[in-house]
């Protein structure tokens, strides 16, 4: 059974930055493609950034493309955003996913992954 559990979120002024990370407890990580998405009070939950198994191939949504990075570390099975130059939208619960892909797909879709993490609460001020 595969278990996420998001770190990394807090409260941090407009233009600061926060790393996410998401441990995956499966001793298969390198098979999963991870993605990162968020929801924002009164919203629905969105697409923010996926990457394949290899870590070679990424995908953004077009609203952090530039500030945020994900990246994943095979060897310590875990993934992880880099958030820069935060504003106030993005506030909102963020939650890690996983897909099974060994074939190097990346997903935008949250009907593509099979297992989510609880979120992580960030909270950018103005």
């Amino acid at each position: 059974q595969v278990r996420l559990v998001e770190s990394g979120g807090g409260l941090v002024q407009a233009g600061g930055s926060l790393r996410l990370s998401c441990a995956h407890s499966g001793r298969t990580f390198s098979s999963y493609t991870m993605g990162w998405f968020r929801q924002a009070p009164g919203k629905e939950r969105e697409f923010v950034a996926t990457i394949n198994w290899t870590g070679g191939s990424t995908r953004y949504a077009d609203s952090v493309k530039g500030r945020f990075t994900i990246s994943r570390d095979n060897a310590k099975n875990t993934v992880y955003l880099q958030m820069n130059t935060l504003k106030p939208e993005d506030t909102a619960v963020y939650y890690c996913a996983a897909a099974y892909a060994r074939s190097g797909a990346l997903y935008n879709a949250q009907t593509s992954y099979n297992h989510w993490g609880q979120g992580t609460q960030v909270t950018v001020s103005s």
